[in-house]
């Protein structure tokens, strides 16, 4: 972790352009107020001293001041945009890996057959598919032509509502688009892996004697089968914890989605290096905790590893 908050402090001060110049293109300051705000957020001190008091000040817990929004970091993270990037990444990776699991068992178990050719194929499609064409085209579909969905936002602007179900629902209206959109994307990968994997199992000696057995087909695909083929995809899931912010960053700026991925784009756009350090830090600790958790996970689906 202290390695990466080294390497991510000093890559972003190596982007062309300084917020300052940014500012001043905007507000056309003067050049003593420029002087002057360079000067309250620590820019004319040499990169090695700024490092050393943001190590100090991340430490007490502080990530310093957000030059666009003149708030604090944590504020500007913590706020709805962190759930509203939880609600979309959550509900669309659960749907890929789920889905993925069950069809990938499936045509496994049916390898060869038109419908094992059928998802294969389909799967091998949209995995290559780049995840800001494919919104795009859903916004032209069912948002531009049959108007099932809107263009933008996370709630409809300026709307009031009655109850707590009408902004649920206004929410999910919204939300319906991007999450389909990712996990059309995630779903080919989840399926491939999972197919993958399954076909190795079935050709087990332990899958041949319970079939010999006369083990019902459910309990020998499900039971025995799929819960071994299961380790790769817990190790997925445990890696694309590292993707998530790439994702966000693509999915909710074509969808206008107000989460932390719009915020990474705003933020290097606007070469907010405080914003840009607060939001990688969380992403790191996020990828070391996916990582312990997945070998827990390991643990509890291999007994030979809980061993």
């Amino acid at each position: 972790m202290f390695l990466f908050i080294t390497i991510m402090f000093f890559i972003f001060r190596l982007m062309p352009g300084n917020p300052i110049g940014l500012i001043l293109e905007q507000y056309n300051l003067t050049p003593e107020a420029a002087q002057r705000l360079i000067h309250l957020w620590g820019l004319d001190k040499p990169v090695w001293q700024q490092y050393l008091i943001y190590i100090k000040n991340l430490l007490k817990g502080d990530m310093g001041i957000s030059y666009v929004y003149n708030a604090p970091v944590s504020s500007v993270i913590f706020s709805r945009k962190l759930l509203n990037t939880l609600a979309l990444l959550i509900s669309a990776h659960g749907m890929a890996l789920l889905i993925g699991m069950i069809l990938g068992v499936w045509a496994a178990w049916r390898r060869g057959t038109p419908i094992d050719i059928g998802t294969l194929v389909t799967a091998l499609v949209l995995y290559t598919i780049p995840v800001f064409w494919l919104g795009l085209m859903l916004l032209m579909m069912f948002a531009v032509h049959v108007h099932w969905f809107p263009l933008s936002g996370t709630i409809t602007p300026a709307r009031s509502y009655k109850d707590i179900l009408q902004y649920i629902g206004d929410y999910l209206w919204h939300l319906t688009l991007p999450m389909i959109s990712i996990t059309l994307i995630r779903l080919g990968g989840d399926f491939l892996i999972m197919r993958n994997t399954m076909i190795n199992v079935v050709r087990e000696d332990y899958i041949t004697t319970a079939i010999a057995k006369g083990l019902p087909e459910k309990i020998v695909v499900w039971k025995h089968a799929a819960r071994n083929a299961l380790l790769p995809i817990v190790t997925m899931a445990g890696l694309d914890m590292a993707f998530v912010v790439s994702g966000a960053v693509l999915t909710e700026t074509v969808f206008g989605w107000d989460g932390i991925g719009k915020l990474t784009y705003e933020a290097a756009i606007n070469r907010d290096y405080p914003v840009l350090q607060g939001l990688f830090f969380i992403l790191v600790v996020v990828v070391l905790l996916a990582n312990f958790l997945t070998d827990l996970m390991y643990a509890y689906l291999d007994p030979r590893v809980r061993y």
